[in-house]
């Protein structure tokens, strides 16, 4: 499975953005993907997953919760992050990542395809 991420950009403290990631290749019916970030200097860290096991449902980092929202539509093989509102310490490169099985995930571990990432810069 190939991952496409984009709808990076520069964005003041407070604006929005909607990130979208492609998956293409071999999936199922069943799939969970997520979206992890990495800002200079930290380690990777997760953001939110969505699970398409048994319906869909989501999980999220206690930092962005009430502030992201990830979907998906699964007739496009596409799983997006909105983004409001967006603090300077979100700026980071954002990766999604894909899991064969539909249980979301907040370990890298368990994703087996990652996008190349798109940069989020937030400035205050």
């Amino acid at each position: 499975v190939q991952l496409q991420a984009s709808g990076g950009g520069l964005v003041e403290a407070g604006a929005s953005l909607r990130l979208s990631c492609v998956a293409s290749g071999r999936t199922s019916s069943s799939y969970s993907m997520a979206w992890f970030r990495q800002a200079p200097g930290k380690e990777r860290e997760f953001v939110a997953a969505s699970s398409g096991w048994r319906g869909f449902s989501t999980i999220y980092a206690d930092s962005v919760k009430g502030r992201f929202t990830i979907s998906r539509d699964g007739a496009k093989n596409t799983v997006f992050l909105e983004m409001n509102p967006l603090k300077p310490e979100d700026s980071a490169v954002y990766y999604c990542a894909f899991r064969l099985s539909g249980l979301g995930s907040r370990h890298e571990v368990d994703y087996s395809s990652w996008g190349q990432g798109t940069l989020v810069t937030v400035s205050s």
